[in-house]
């Protein structure tokens, strides 16, 4: 039966045209080293060498597909799931079962939100020592360094551990504010949170105005710190945001500790590395392509796009803050939180809360076949075995869909994306005349692109995004309650160029590869979830290569997605062979924390 929930901004529902999916063959070469430096300079001092490129991108293909004009175009993808009449608006519960920690004896066992609950509410254990603990792994400036470093760039140890204090001080009097006080938990780079500076990634000056201290956490996070959590550092990201490897020659790369020959994922590089160290159970990242769910998935972890605007109405269309966790339950405790309606933002406050479908409804993956078959062997391999677990042991119909121009949606959404990229540096550059100084290489590369996106274009696009939107609108009315299920990504990790963290490197085939699954949600402002269903081994270095499985769902199903996720992680913990992978430079927190005095 179809949902009795009402929304405002809903699509019509109807089906596309229908289109053969044809992959594409990207010619964009890939630069490193001075050749890379030689472009920036060349494509910053030449307009027609810009526009050349920004064409070979093939980046204004979407004005050429016939019939858009039949389309309004859609500026701003909000779709909002609205509070019935008279109803009160609350805060999602958290809920008995994300109490409960994981089994004692589980294969490749992590730390969870509910550990640390249970050793702070028991006495085994404080958040005073697990700040002490974690403070002299992660905080930069030491000698020798610390080892874990490279996934933060600042940490305020006094304000951590005064947090740290009161929080002990609550469970000592019986009093905690929930599951999540004393936690600690890692912020993007590109998220303010009061007395830090937001570097995006960017080489600190401190002669720059906007390198200045936020006055304001934003709602998302202040609601995990009013619930407890302690922010315990701010998480290295990709420069700007604008690439899914997580490189980055101004911090250092992030080390993904499954395999440290392979990059973490971007442009949540630090909250998946962190992740991947067991220092934290949450980190909080921002996603506009990708950006939680390919760290994620990269890195063995779980990962939340929300719907747009559903935890912070953000100045994008397509970009939301979004959890990244250790487990599922502690990426549902986390959406939860930041969830809270704000009263003081009437997009995002007017959001009805996120409820999973009875237990009684159908269940049902969508599975474009052609696209999803475009994944590697290895890839393929792992994910439809999760498929099968879903269809053979939970009870999953699988059918069949198509979705139309979906390359030249990627491309669309990517033009997009760095027409907001490129606007936004110029909003916050010392000298709007000469935006992108002091940007890296690749960044100089890429935001120049931006600013050759015409008004036509983002039309286009916009009527292109109303197409797929309606699409999806028609599938789900076809199939209520349909997941659309594809890989995270189409290969299992990014190998490490030797040389890459001097400069950086662009790799325009590689990078539209990646994000071949993760766009859809953020063109369309689809929820979608991330899960490691697998492992694939590496072609160098030492350790395993994370696969993950993503379901996509309707405007506002974020709790349907979250209830598949812990679906997913039951295959990976008990169906899987040898279950989860924990890599060998996890650090046990909990054993370090009890020898602090």
């Amino acid at each position: 039966m179809a949902s009795k929930q009402r929304f405002s901004g809903y699509p019509i529902a109807k089906e596309g045209p229908k289109v053969a999916y044809t992959p594409t063959v990207d010619k964009n070469p890939a630069l490193r080293g001075w050749g890379l430096i030689i472009a920036a300079k060349l494509i910053n001092y030449s307009p027609t060498l810009a526009g050349a490129t920004w064409k070979n991108a093939k980046l204004g293909c979407v004005k050429d597909i016939p019939g858009l004009e039949e389309y309004d175009w859609r500026l701003q993808p909000i779709v909002t799931p609205l509070v019935p009449d008279g109803a009160v608006q609350t805060k999602a519960e958290i809920t008995p079962d994300l109490y409960e920690p994981q089994p004692d004896d589980l294969a490749g066992r992590f730390y969870s939100v509910a550990d640390y609950h249970d050793l702070f509410k028991s006495g085994k254990l404080t958040p005073l020592q697990v700040a002490k603990a974690l403070l002299p792994l992660i905080t930069r400036g030491q000698n020798p360094p610390a080892k874990y470093e490279s996934a933060w760039t600042v940490t305020k140890e006094d304000r951590v551990l005064e947090a740290a204090k009161k929080s002990t001080e609550r469970y000592a009097a019986g009093q905690p504010l929930g599951v999540l006080d004393g936690v600690p938990i890692g912020v993007k780079d590109d998220v303010d949170v009061e007395g830090y500076i937001a570097h995006m990634g960017l080489a600190f000056d401190a002669s720059n105005p906007f390198f200045k201290p936020a006055t304001k956490t934003v709602w998302p996070v202040a609601q995990l710190e009013a619930a407890g959590a302690i922010v315990i550092g701010r998480q290295v990201m990709h420069e700007l945001g604008s690439d899914v490897s997580g490189c980055n020659p101004a911090w250092g790369t992030p080390i993904n500790w499954n395999n440290p020959a392979y990059y973490p994922g971007g442009s949540t590089s630090g909250g998946g590395s962190a992740l991947s160290a067991g220092l934290v159970p949450i980190s909080i990242g921002t996603d506009a392509g990708g950006s939680v769910r390919v760290p994620s998935s990269f890195c063995g972890a779980y990962g939340l796009k929300p719907t747009l605007h559903r935890v912070f109405t953000m100045k994008s269309s397509i970009c939301v803050i979004g959890p990244l966790a250790a487990t599922a339950n502690d990426l549902a405790i986390a959406y939860r939180i930041m969830s809270a309606p704000n009263p003081e933002d009437p997009i995002q406050g007017s959001f009805a809360l996120s409820v999973p479908p009875s237990p009684t409804a159908k269940k049902t993956i969508g599975i474009p076949r052609e696209w999803f078959d475009q994944a590697s062997p290895a890839v393929l391999d792992a994910t439809r075995k999760a498929v099968s677990y879903f269809t053979d042991k939970l009870g999953y119909e699988v059918v069949d869909i198509e979705i139309p121009y979906l390359p030249e949606g990627q491309y669309g959404h990517s033009a997009w994306a760095l027409t907001e990229g490129a606007d936004h540096q110029r909003s916050r550059a010392a000298d709007p005349d000469n935006p992108f100084a002091g940007l890296n290489y690749c960044n100089q590369l890429l935001m120049t692109g931006g600013f050759y996106t015409s008004g036509i274009d983002m039309i286009k696009y916009g009527q292109l995004r109303e197409l797929h939107m309606q699409h999806l609108a028609y599938l789900w009315k076809k199939y209520p309650g349909l997941l659309i299920v594809t890989p995270t990504t189409p290969e299992a990790g990014w190998k490490i160029h030797p040389g890459d963290q001097a400069y950086g490197f662009s790799d325009g085939n590689l990078t539209f590869r990646n994000m071949m699954y993760i766009w859809l949600a953020n063109s369309t402002g689809c929820p979608a979830v991330t899960a490691p269903v697998g492992y694939a081994e590496p072609e160098q270095g030492d350790g395993r290569l994370p696969i993950g499985l993503m379901a996509m769902g309707e405007w506002g199903a974020e709790e349907q997605l979250l209830g598949w996720a812990k679906e997913a992680e039951a295959y990976l913990n008990g169906v899987y062979e040898g279950g989860r992978y924990r890599p060998k430079g996890w650090a046990d927190v909990v054993k370090i924390a009890k020898d602090v005095k």
